[in-house]
């Protein structure tokens, strides 16, 4: 019931916002939407003002993204959209003693600043620190005052998005399923039963290339993006061989 009711606040939100942007010809822009709110986004559009409307998150791949209502006619093209999104680059004041951090250690620190988790993007964790994606209203304040991540003190400094140079790290995980499954799939990827994963695809916590999945026998297709909240990330590159068994041999990129 609950949940009901948070979903039809935030649907009247998004009409809201889209109402208003088409009234006003002006452009408009949400929080970070999960993935969860991107679908349900995507499913109410069409009872929406018929305006122009672009999804950003800061680079390309970025899953938490900001929705821009473009009511603005002489706007046609997404490269014109200034979305309110800042770059932090995060960075150990030491990187011989500081800790291991991960992205649960930048979250926390964030949101014990008392910022509200829909202001704040991707956190993206590499072995010399990090980068925040978050709204450039509260870009300056968490800079000012985020000095220690888990035991670490840190610095930062706000880039823009042309100085932002990420790249992924992956592991490569290999193994056999009966079928591309997505359940199947988990399995490989996550080191767990079936049954035990199911669970998280029919409860709307699995994504693929950016929309929520909630059968357990979607089929997954070569270099498909797979998002588990509370698990992690991986590319599904596609099957290599089939056994003797009738199984298919699977190769994953599982991100680091």
């Amino acid at each position: 019931m609950k949940q009901e009711k948070e979903e039809l606040i935030f649907r009247k939100r998004l009409s809201d916002l889209a109402n208003t942007a088409d009234l006003r010809g002006c452009c408009l822009y949400s929080d970070f939407l999960n993935l969860n709110e991107q679908t349900i986004f995507l499913n109410l559009k069409y009872e929406l003002p018929r305006i122009k409307y672009f999804t950003f998150g800061g680079f390309q791949d970025a899953e938490r993204k900001i929705l821009c209502f473009c009511g603005n006619e002489a706007i046609s093209e997404e490269s014109e959209i200034e979305y309110p999104i800042n770059c932090i680059k995060i960075t150990p004041v030491n990187i011989k003693f500081s800790d291991k951090l991960n992205h649960r250690d930048f979250l926390g620190a964030i949101l014990n600043l008392g910022i509200d988790r829909s202001k704040l993007g991707d956190i993206l964790v590499n072995e010399n620190g990090g980068f925040l994606f978050c709204h450039s209203g509260i870009s300056s304040f968490i800079a000012e005052q985020l000095s220690r991540v888990k035991h670490t003190n840190v610095t930062t400094q706000i880039i823009t998005i042309q100085e932002f140079d990420y790249k992924p790290k992956f592991k490569e995980v290999i193994g056999t399923v009966t079928s591309v499954r997505l359940d199947s799939v988990l399995s490989v990827a996550f080191h767990g039963s079936r049954s035990s994963l199911s669970g998280l695809i029919e409860g709307g916590k699995v994504s693929v290339g950016g929309k929520i999945i909630t059968s357990n026998s979607y089929t997954l297709k070569e270099n498909d993006i797979v998002s588990v909240r509370g698990y992690g990330k991986f590319i599904y590159t596609g099957t290599t061989y089939q056994t003797k068994k009738g199984r298919y041999s699977v190769k994953l990129l599982i991100y680091s």
